[in-house]
């Protein structure tokens, strides 16, 4: 079940991570992705970054429970009237991992800390042909903002 009732991660929390959180991070981003492809397919090649859409999208963080400044992913589901844009997110979620909805600005925020280059950070995902959604990962990580 998805929650925003959870305290999401402040981007100064970001700047404290050391390197063990981020090999805990990449190890967990990439058993998510594997969960995560059995409902989806993944683009091989980054796309402009969808913040600049005029469409109202649904932001989510996939955090880690053990450690809330963890991020796992960054998921951005586009918003349009069919059905193919559901995903199963509650199967994917686990005992490690939460996924919770945050606002499009936090979302902006936390992703400028992790992936401070300006275009191509995130994936597109379909379903059944149609882009449905983008997603970025902690493997991803480029670097800190400052």
């Amino acid at each position: 079940m998805l929650s925003s009732k959870v305290e999401f991660p402040k981007p100064e929390s970001i700047k404290a991570l050391d390197i063990g959180d981020i090999a805990i991070m990449n190890q967990l981003a990439y058993s998510f992705k594997d969960e995560f492809v059995k409902y989806v397919k993944i683009d091989s090649f980054t796309s402009p970054d969808p913040f600049k859409n005029e469409n109202s999208n649904t932001y989510l963080i996939v955090i880690d429970r053990e450690n809330i400044d963890r991020i796992i992913a960054m998921i951005i589901i586009k918003h349009n009237d069919s059905d193919n844009s559901k995903i199963p997110l509650e199967k994917i979620n686990n005992d490690r991992l939460k996924i919770i909805q945050i606002p499009e600005d936090k979302a902006l925020l936390l992703k400028y800390e992790m992936m401070p280059k300006d275009t191509n950070n995130f994936y597109q995902f379909r379903k059944d042909g149609i882009v449905i959604g983008y997603i970025m990962f902690a493997f991803q990580i480029c670097g800190q903002h400052y």
